[in-house]
């Protein structure tokens, strides 16, 4: 009786690995097997078109016109920044504006400039060396471009040169 308890007792644990080896091994051959089924077509999506369904999609589609926008290019604005030493901002921007507001629009340039000016001379040096700031500089340009032309004229604030030096 006491040889019964001792051979259970010695005998050793399943792993587990042969299931998860089997598993893994299952796995790669799914793999495979979808990238090559999929890759040369036998399967409905995937695959590389042929020049034939590249003409027949192309026929289907039409264009789209572009939107009649034109550009107002505004001077390029020198600033210095609050830092303790002197630094220097260069800023060059060039405004989207829907074609039948391009008059309008030139008319308020120097009101655009005025507030552009404003705008940049409060911007701290911190603000400006986020990775976010030429974004957030952008839509508060836009915004407060809006407030002075009024609001649907200007699509958006094109930044053409912005170096802190």
């Amino acid at each position: 009786m006491a040889d019964a308890t001792a051979e259970q007792a010695e005998a050793p644990d399943k792993s587990g690995k042969k299931g998860m080896i089997i598993g893994v091994i299952l796995a790669v051959i799914g793999a495979g097997t979808g990238f090559f089924l999929t890759s040369s077509g036998l399967l409905p999506f995937g695959g590389k078109p042929t020049t034939e369904e590249v003409g027949e999609k192309g026929k289907d589609k039409s264009v789209v016109a572009l939107p009649q926008v034109g550009f107002i290019d505004l001077p390029p604005v020198i600033v210095s920044v609050n830092a303790g030493d002197s630094r220097h901002l260069k800023f060059h921007a060039q405004l989207e504006v829907k074609s039948e507001h391009i008059p309008d629009v030139e008319k308020m340039k120097p009101r655009i400039m005025d507030v552009l000016n404003g705008y940049l001379r409060a911007v701290e040096v911190s603000d400006l060396e986020d990775s976010l700031a030429l974004m957030r500089i952008r839509g508060h340009l836009l915004r407060r471009i809006e407030l002075v032309v009024g609001e649907g004229r200007v699509r958006d604030v094109l930044v053409m040169e912005f170096v802190l030096n």
